[in-house]
């Protein structure tokens, strides 16, 4: 039994798949805040309309030109906001699938190693129970990584 769902665990999994993850999500850091202070904007757009709203001498005209400059906004903000989603897991996709191969391949060996015959993943499938002695992750998990070091060949 293994449970993969602990692979990515960034303390106790493997190194590897962190040091990916901690590039991935670097790559993506100015994207990020860029999308975090536009939605803060927007929010303060809203604001300042809802103000404009109770303001006297204002003309209904006035608020519908920034409701529609607000309603556009939004909706660049969303597009950007599903770009920026996709683009991520494209790249999550190219950093990790080559990592995901490998960890696989040394599963393999492991098994084979130990005279394993079958592995089930926990993460992947209900289980109503099994004993602990039957769970080989953080077996796997450190001979990984003292096999992979995460400075060796990152991603």
């Amino acid at each position: 039994m293994i449970y993969s769902v602990d692979f990515q665990d960034p303390k106790n999994g493997i190194l590897r798949f962190a040091a990916a993850i901690t590039k991935l999500n670097g790559e993506f850091q100015k994207t990020q805040d860029e999308l975090t202070q536009t939605a803060q904007r927007l929010r303060q757009q809203q604001d300042e309309i809802t103000k404009l709203q109770q303001t006297p001498n204002v003309t209904p005209a006035q608020v519908q030109t920034r409701l529609e400059q607000l309603d556009q906004q939004k909706k660049e903000y969303t597009r950007r906001g599903e770009d920026a989603q996709a683009a991520y897991q494209r790249r999550r996709l190219e950093l990790l699938s080559p990592l995901q191969e490998d960890v696989g391949k040394a599963l393999d060996a492991f098994a084979k190693a130990r005279g394993i015959t079958m592995i089930l993943d926990g993460s992947q499938m209900p289980l109503l129970y099994a004993v602990d002695s039957m769970d080989i992750t953080k077996a796997f998990i450190a001979d990984y990584n003292g096999k992979n070091p995460a400075t060796a060949s990152n991603p």
